[in-house]
């Protein structure tokens, strides 16, 4: 008979994986958001982002502390958010694999701006923000963004992941 601790970390493993393909269930526009300063270049996938408030304008966006962007991204204090336009599948698997940081961001077509994150070339919008405010909630920052400007590319089709396959709409 497994002891007690056993049982319980079998518990948790299935409570995670039901927590999992639940969430798998909805429906999430995909993003890759980028940061660049004088801490460096990084970027990663995220589908948790959503809004905030409109006044002021302020989004927020969930980050895992294990991430090797994670670091870099806090500490510039500023992040473009790149919308994804259906077609860009192989950008959100290059962001959100165990690519290296450099490979992420080649051969992929980039709009540098002075002083600001770069956004992505094709991407049905970005959102250019400061990070004003970040929360831990286990192995996650949620990094509260006021958006400062607003690039709205009207691609006409969006990038989803829904049901752990990607979808246009």
């Amino acid at each position: 008979m497994p002891s007690e601790s056993v049982m319980l970390d079998v518990e948790a493993l299935s409570a995670q994986q039901r927590f999992r393909n639940a969430m798998a269930q909805l429906a999430a526009a995909v993003h890759v958001v980028t940061t660049d300063g004088p801490h460096g270049k990084a970027g990663f996938a995220a589908s948790a982002v959503c809004s905030v408030t409109d006044s002021p304008p302020t989004v927020l966006v969930c980050l895992n502390r294990a991430s090797s962007a994670w670091q870099t991204t806090v500490e510039n204090g500023h992040v473009c958010i790149n919308t994804l336009s259906a077609g860009q599948q192989a950008i959100s698997a290059a962001f959100g694999g165990k690519t290296a940081m450099a490979d992420r961001f080649s051969k992929i077509d980039w709009i540098e701006r002075e002083g600001l994150a770069p956004a992505l070339a094709g991407a049905a919008m970005t959102l250019d923000c400061r990070i004003v405010n970040s929360t831990q909630v286990g192995s996650h920052d949620v990094l509260f963004c006021e958006v400062l400007d607003i690039i709205d590319n009207q691609t006409g089709s969006n990038l989803l992941y829904f049901n752990r396959q990607y979808h246009s709409l």
